[in-house]
């Protein structure tokens, strides 16, 4: 699938428009800011690249917005500009800038300890909580999700003895080595911009399009294949929804192969209190998720089932102890208890996903509204309160539909738009949060800003 003919437009959008767009949003932006641009136009002193971390530069903007704080759903920079957040720090702040009930857990444990190694009153209760709602028998507290991939993983590869994982080609699953492969013209590669890596990592992973269940088969059938790791939709390029019958297939065929199944859930916990894969009944044989599960402080979670942790502990049994490549130092502190239970208590309700859910739906017709009435060649993908404009036809079937459709010139173009018109959406893509303390006012605000921006595209 192609989005545009990229010699005259991008994603039917002439594209000296859109350069035309990019220009004059960039110097309305610097107007903006001349306080943020005097202190960070040349970079931050002492930081590699001029950023605390090199993502930072990937915002589409003339320079990144200098912070001068957060609240529930509105963002602030050092020159008073306020923004609607719909990005909330690319899902880790999800659940709205500093809940509450967070920021009190945070400030009552500050005062006790932050870090002994050591479980605190507060690990008594999440236990039980991460049981009762993900509905995997057994868990543990990592810091982020790379973090708790990388483990899960390790352990399947123990409990079966064999070597290889499975991804699907677009997917994201953090840093984790093994997942940094995709497809090039149907051949498995290491990721062009992966740094410092001289493996092949194909020799180790299998790679097969989403929903492609006969290629998924195929993989599976020499049995070598220790783990699929997938997130339920796609989410870390342009959204992929699965087909009818997909997930069925996947387990399907991964428990015919003797292959387990991790689930990421650490964008799909969008899709609700116990994201897609209670929504939908998904059967992981382990489960991820890293981000909101903490309230924006770094903690992430991975469980499973009671088959793997039995298979596990007599592996364990034939180890020597210590060293086991799983764990770090700073993992299961007392500050990631608290604020988690307070996350998972008061935070991450039945009743807050609803609200999440409601105008996350109202965006998505909002937005579609706004480009079937521009005649745009494009189209919005959801999961639960995950919103996604996709600058090229659809729906998409796969990670390379998914990468052919995205149009970084143009989505750069419209960001910077949207941000000089008060509105906060992810850099790395088109996404859009809907938090619990997110407005029906700044949801309108949104739709008026994109409709603003697609006539100036078309106009």
């Amino acid at each position: 699938m192609q989005a545009s003919n990229p010699g005259t437009s991008i994603g039917g959008i002439d594209v000296a428009r859109i350069a035309e767009l990019r220009e004059a949003e960039a110097a309305a932006f610097r107007k903006a800011r001349p306080n943020s641009e005097a202190k960070l136009g040349n970079g931050i002193a002492g930081f590699l690249g001029g950023v605390p971390m090199h993502w930072m530069t990937d915002w589409p903007t003339p320079f990144p917005i200098l912070v001068d704080g957060a609240k529930g759903a509105t963002i602030t920079d050092i020159d008073g500009n306020r923004l609607d957040d719909f990005c909330l720090g690319d899902t880790g702040s999800m659940l709205g800038h500093s809940p509450p009930a967070v920021a009190r857990a945070i400030r009552r444990q500050a005062a006790r300890g932050l870090t002994y190694m050591l479980p605190s009153e507060d690990a008594l209760a999440i236990g039980t909580l991460l049981q009762q709602r993900f509905g995997l028998p057994y868990w543990q507290i990592a810091t982020t999700a790379t973090d708790a991939n990388r483990f899960a993983l390790r352990v399947a590869r123990a409990v079966t003895g064999r070597e290889k994982i499975l991804v699907f080609n677009g997917c994201y699953h953090g840093s984790v080595d093994e997942t940094m492969v995709r497809l090039i013209d149907g051949k498995p590669v290491n990721r062009p911009g992966l740094a410092g890596e001289f493996r092949d990592l194909t020799r180790a992973t299998k790679i097969v399009e989403f929903n492609d269940v006969p290629a998924l088969e195929a993989a599976l059938a020499d049995r070598d294949v220790a783990c699929v790791i997938t997130e339920p939709v796609l989410t870390n390029s342009c959204m992929v929804l699965p087909d009818p019958g997909f997930h069925d297939a996947l387990r399907r065929l991964t428990r015919a192969a003797g292959t387990l199944l991790l689930i990421d859930e650490t964008h799909t916990i969008s899709t609700g209190p116990g994201g897609y894969t209670k929504k939908h009944g998904l059967e992981p044989d382990l489960f991820v998720l890293g981000k909101p599960v903490a309230g924006g402080v770094p903690a992430s979670i991975w469980g499973m089932s009671e088959e793997v942790a039995t298979r596990y502990g007599a592996y364990n049994r034939t180890k020597e102890p210590g060293y086991s490549g799983m764990g770090t130092t700073l993992s299961a502190n007392p500050l990631q208890f608290a604020a988690m239970r307070a996350t998972l208590e008061e935070v991450m309700t039945e009743e807050a996903y609803a609200h999440m859910d409601r105008l996350a739906r109202r965006l998505d017709a909002g937005l579609t509204a706004v480009i079937q009435r521009n005649k745009l060649p494009w189209h919005v993908a959801r999961v639960g309160a995950r919103v996604e404009f996709i600058c090229a036809p659809g729906p998409l079937h796969n990670g390379g539909e998914a990468e052919k459709a995205h149009a970084p010139e143009l989505e750069a173009a419209i960001h910077v738009a949207l941000v000089n018109r008060g509105v906060l959406i992810a850099p790395f893509h088109n996404m859009m949060l809907i938090s619990p303390v997110t407005t029906s006012a700044q949801v309108s605000r949104l739709i008026a800003a994109f409709a603003a921006v697609a006539a100036r595209l078309t106009a």
